[in-house]
């Protein structure tokens, strides 16, 4: 694998890794301590994290796999960018950050979706490979 690969499947690994120790923080020290749809938001956030960082993985074995795509690989970097939007965007809600903050969910939702069609755009060029 060339470095950016593994660099995409390390950062994709510290994601799973962040996701396990948040959402294990959150059932014992976030639930109850913030209100019901704080607390769900915050259980969402945990949950894509979760996704997004085995996509973030499996995009860089894609990659490896595929060296001559870069949309591929590019899916990978705007996989991160979104689950850093989103889900740090919650993340930061939920424990206190001004509510303007949330206007980057949104757009962390979007670019979890253009990754997804990064990906998905680079698989369908990469099969005549």
């Amino acid at each position: 694998m060339t470095s950016g690969h593994l660099t995409l499947v390390t950062i994709g690994a510290l994601a799973l890794f962040g996701a396990t120790g948040l959402g294990a923080y959150g059932a014992h020290a976030v639930q109850g301590a913030v209100d019901a749809a704080q607390w769900s938001a915050f259980e969402t956030a945990v949950d894509y994290q979760f996704y997004y960082g085995l996509g973030i993985v499996g995009a860089g074995i894609l990659a490896h796999r595929f060296p001559d795509s870069r949309l591929i690989a590019w899916s990978g970097w705007v996989l991160l960018a979104g689950v850093v939007g989103f889900s740090g965007s919650i993340y930061a809600r939920t424990f206190g950050a001004p509510e303007a903050i949330g206007a980057v969910t949104p757009l962390g939702g979007l670019a979890m979706m253009a990754g997804w069609l990064l990906l998905a755009a680079g698989a369908w060029r990469a099969r005549r490979q």
